[in-house]
């Protein structure tokens, strides 16, 4: 019996092979419901149309509240739900039955250089480290063990991204004064 995995993405290869166009997606999120009072907090909603709205708050480091996940800690979710997802569908790939998952990520920022305060410290995060703990059933070989490994860590589409990142660009779209 094919693995469920295997059954999802069949046809999408056959799409995708015939019409590499259509493997193209775009993700989106957006801030919504956001005082333009409050410095510390705001809303996003990580999926246009899904319904869910995370609170957003700011780290104390930078002087927030830190009452609320932070970007820099969505930032580490998003890494994390991505290589988790990954692991368990290169698994089911593989015939791999896991009877245990958790990734943990840390990223660390000298938050000087968000606060201007150091011109030679960048904005950013300096490290993000991506532990993967994972138990799996009896029988399944070192072999099979490498190449789970090597190949969750490849398809995890966030972590790529942070590795090899994109070009980023922002615009700033005036509207009248007083006007949403």
């Amino acid at each position: 019996m094919d693995p469920i995995v295997h059954l999802a993405q069949k046809p999408l290869k056959a799409q995708y092979k015939a019409d590499p166009a259509r493997a193209v997606v775009t993700d989106h999120a957006r801030t919504c419901g956001t005082s333009t009072t409050d410095p510390f907090r705001s809303r996003v909603e990580p999926m246009d149309g899904c319904g869910v709205v995370v609170p957003i708050g700011t780290h104390a480091a930078v002087g927030g509240p830190h009452d609320a996940p932070t970007p820099g800690d969505m930032l580490c979710a998003a890494l994390a739900a991505c290589q988790d997802s990954a692991v368990r569908m290169v698994a089911n790939l593989l015939g791999i039955e896991l009877t245990h998952l958790e990734v943990r990520v840390t990223a660390t920022a000298d938050v000087r250089g968000a606060m201007a305060m150091d011109a030679a410290v960048p904005v950013g995060f300096q490290s993000i480290t991506c532990e993967v703990r994972y138990a799996v059933a009896d029988g399944v070989s070192p072999d099979q063990l490498e190449k789970l490994q090597s190949a969750a860590e490849r398809c995890c589409v966030v972590q790529q991204t942070l590795k090899s990142p994109p070009a980023v660009k922002t615009s700033f779209v005036p509207g009248a004064r007083g006007a949403p």
